[in-house]
């Protein structure tokens, strides 16, 4: 009965569910103006997968938006892949529903694995007012205090260049990095990048999460260790999100599709 109710859990519940994870991330050197800023992060919506349609969409901007983020982070893949019961939806249809997004500060994003194409995810969402970023960054303010976030180019599907993308950023400068995959995190050390934070997705955190084994598949080569959640290594920070739909498979278990709320300190 016990695995009746697990499979059915995994399959048909949890898929469908969308929890709101808020946490409190404490940075080293982050301004004291820009203490309390509230970030929100998306990611891995696969837009036309089981349980996450065009439909499903004005839902998770409705509960984004109530949590009233000074920024909106949207972290790639933003399109369906070939997994069972998939319905690939245009790229115009998801730019249209993510144009309600709204945030005092903008909303932002990077390409992921799924999104290189021809350039159709990236016009389909500057003509809908959202930025795409690859190899670049913006500058913006908050209490008169400037900070920036750079994003880079999808990792899989074509290499980033870090130190091209975070080159105008002024020495010393906080600033948030926005990429897909957070293995790219790993390199910055040699690189001698320090973001304030260095925010990621594509992991899904595993989709499963079994108890006494832990996260049995993650699509990074690193296996768990960027797989979910708050990460600091010598004393940068990265944070994965879980993301929204699903990949490969239409399960979930125990990593439920969340709206990661960061409020950073």
């Amino acid at each position: 009965m016990a695995c009746v109710a697990a499979l059915t859990w995994g399959v048909l519940i949890e898929p469908g569910r969308l929890v709101v994870r808020h946490e409190e991330l404490e940075l080293p050197h982050w301004p004291r103006p820009l203490s309390g800023l509230r970030v929100a992060l998306l990611s891995d919506l696969h837009v036309g997968a089981p349980f996450w349609g065009v439909e499903q969409l004005s839902t998770l901007v409705e509960r984004t938006n109530a949590e009233q983020p000074d920024l909106i982070l949207l972290g790639g893949d933003y399109l369906v892949g070939s997994e069972p019961g998939a319905t690939p939806v245009p790229a115009e249809a998801i730019a249209e529903k993510l144009s309600a997004l709204h945030a005092p500060l903008g909303v932002l994003a990077v390409l992921g694995n799924h999104d290189w194409d021809d350039g159709q995810v990236r016009r389909a969402f500057e003509q809908r007012g959202i930025r795409v970023l690859e190899d670049e960054r913006v500058r913006l303010e908050r209490a008169r205090q400037e900070f920036w976030v750079v994003g880079l180019a999808d990792q899989i599907t074509r290499r980033s260049e870090p130190r091209k993308a975070v080159s105008g950023v002024p020495p010393n400068a906080p600033f948030l990095l926005l990429v897909h995959e957070p293995d790219v995190f790993e390199s910055f050390g040699r690189l001698r990048i320090r973001p304030s934070l260095t925010l990621a997705g594509h992991t899904h955190g595993g989709q499963v999460m079994l108890p006494l084994v832990g996260r049995p598949v993650v699509p990074s080569e690193f296996g768990r260790r960027y797989a979910y959640g708050h990460v600091v290594e010598e004393g940068r920070h990265l944070f994965v999100t879980s993301g929204v739909g699903t990949s490969i498979l239409p399960v979930r278990f125990l990593v439920p599709p969340e709206i990661a709320i960061l409020t950073l300190r």
